[in-house]
């Protein structure tokens, strides 16, 4: 969540509408509360009229996240929208159908159960505290663990790549728990388990491989990371799991990847989350994270509550939180069922490689996603001499694409990549246009001067030496402060915006 900020740049610090204005004379504050209220048409009308100046959710190309659903789903979030889904004695239904979800979401992961055997799993806001609450039960089964051994426990970590979304940063933080990264190269953007292996200690309380690259799409290859970590388990007596974060790829693997190896098929999987509002295409709000059983969940961290009318178990950071998401989930686990995912999954996959077929056709860019995993395209230009991606990102919003420009991490951060995600709503006729559109701005940027980068260009390819000689520098480090610029431009604008927001 953004931290909220006041402009003093801000001359007027009241909110004008013309239309509102029809039922109010006064201008409202735009930082405290109104001594007065106001007509209901005329708020609707004030806040319809600043959310206006929002992207466009369906053209917001930089999120994984739903942003259509079908307007039978839409009606059953409405009908829903006042049930505290905590209340579990009050709305029983509701509970039931996070149950089904859990237990669906399980077998689709390949959790070792019983026919008659329930799942253990739990329905989150969304990734980030399902890894949490996965993070949580590793820290505690290794603490408990090393209490029983006589050894210290004071010092935990977790291994990922440098390529983890924020949430693992978040974790390791909020929860103590150093967090050693594998570094990325040039052309390898994804975590080498080899190199995570040899990082693991007695200390690791799991290895934590991504199912879907926020950076490229790219699935990590979690079979070798698991008969890597077999064998040094073997060797030094060590337990070390693994956990997948399966956030963007945990609805498209089984449809697409069926044979491919990644979840509760490999023995040392403990613990599996998946976003429900990325792929498994519900409205942002809801994830899960599944447990291969219940041995991996510490009935310690399990609370029990009766002050809402009975005994009921809650294993959550928060606690009310609405039941839209979960039944919208149901929904459309049942409405879709095995067969449509599928043809959801194939479709996606389908205008992310018609899109990739058009970029390629352009002949300037690189393409830096692969074919199999999450469906969108990464790509960066070939020809970094007088413009960069940032350009390109910052001209596409003309034309109303939300397409975001970034660095990749240590040590690759002098790569730039834009990224377009194909979600459910971006049809093959979208990803033709938005081809249409980038070529436009290639050609627009091919002819005006070149602005900051050709001047980084001049200044930084050489510099004077000893004697007032010349230092000619390589094209990766003139990259390199090209991109140091801009990330240092794009930051400033987003400040500023925050400043006002």
């Amino acid at each position: 969540m953004a931290l909220s900020k006041i402009s003093s740049e801000i001359s007027d610090a009241s909110i004008h509408s013309t239309f509102a204005s029809r039922y109010v004379r006064n201008s409202l504050p735009r930082f405290r509360m109104p001594e007065n209220s106001i007509p209901k048409e005329a708020a609707y009308q004030i806040i319809n009229d600043e959310l206006m100046l929002d992207g466009n959710p369906r053209l917001n190309l930089a999120s994984f996240v739903t942003t259509w659903m079908e307007p039978e789903c839409d009606k059953l979030m409405m009908d829903a929208i006042n049930k505290n889904y905590v209340d579990m004695d009050e709305y029983p239904v509701t509970t039931e159908l996070q149950n089904r979800c859990v237990n669906m979401i399980a077998h689709l992961f390949n959790a070792p159960l019983g026919e008659s055997e329930a799942a253990v799993g739990v329905g989150t806001v969304g990734s980030s505290e399902a890894i949490m609450l996965a993070g949580l039960a590793f820290k505690r089964k290794w603490q408990n663990m090393r209490k029983a051994q006589g050894k210290p426990f004071d010092k935990p970590n977790i291994v990922t790549g440098a390529n983890v979304q924020v949430c693992w940063e978040k974790f390791a933080r909020y929860f103590e728990v150093e967090l050693k990264e594998v570094k990325l190269t040039e052309g390898y953007y994804v975590m080498d388990p080899v190199k995570a292996v040899e990082m693991v200690d007695e200390n690791t309380i799991c290895v934590a491989a991504i199912l879907g690259s926020t950076l490229n799409g790219e699935f990590e290859d979690v079979k070798l990371l698991n008969d890597l970590l077999l064998e040094k388990n073997k060797q030094t007596g060590w337990d070390i799991p693994i956990h997948v974060d399966a956030a963007s790829g945990g609805f498209i693997a089984p449809f697409l990847y069926p044979e491919l190896e990644w979840d509760f098929r490999l023995p040392l999987v403990k613990s599996i989350n998946v976003s429900g509002h990325k792929y498994g295409l519900v409205y942002a709000g809801i994830g899960w994270v599944i447990w291969r059983s219940k041995e991996d969940l510490p009935e310690e961290l399990i609370f029990h509550i009766n002050y809402l009318g009975a005994d009921q178990p809650t294993f959550t950071l928060n606690f009310s939180k609405g039941s839209s998401q979960v039944i919208a989930q149901y929904y459309q686990l049942i409405r879709l069922g095995y067969e449509g995912y599928q043809n959801v999954m194939e479709n996606c996959h389908e205008n992310a490689m018609a899109l990739k077929a058009g970029l390629e056709k352009t002949g300037r860019f690189n393409i830096v996603s692969k074919d199999q995993g999450v469906p969108l395209v990464a790509f960066s230009l070939k020809d970094h001499s007088c413009h960069n991606e940032f350009e390109v990102s910052e001209m596409l919003r003309r034309f109303g694409w939300i397409v975001p420009a970034y660095t990749m991490p240590a040590d690759a951060q002098h790569v730039t990549v834009l990224r377009v995600v194909i979600r459910e709503d971006f049809s093959r006729t979208l990803a033709e246009r938005l081809v249409i559109d980038i070529t436009k701005v290639l050609h627009e940027l091919d002819t005006l001067p070149a602005k900051i980068s050709a001047k980084l260009c001049v200044t930084s390819n050489g510099e004077n030496g000893k004697n007032g000689t010349v230092v000619k520098k390589t094209a990766t480090e003139t990259q390199r402060e090209i991109t140091a610029y801009w990330k240092k431009f794009v930051s400033d604008k987003k400040t500023n915006k925050n400043k006002i927001c």
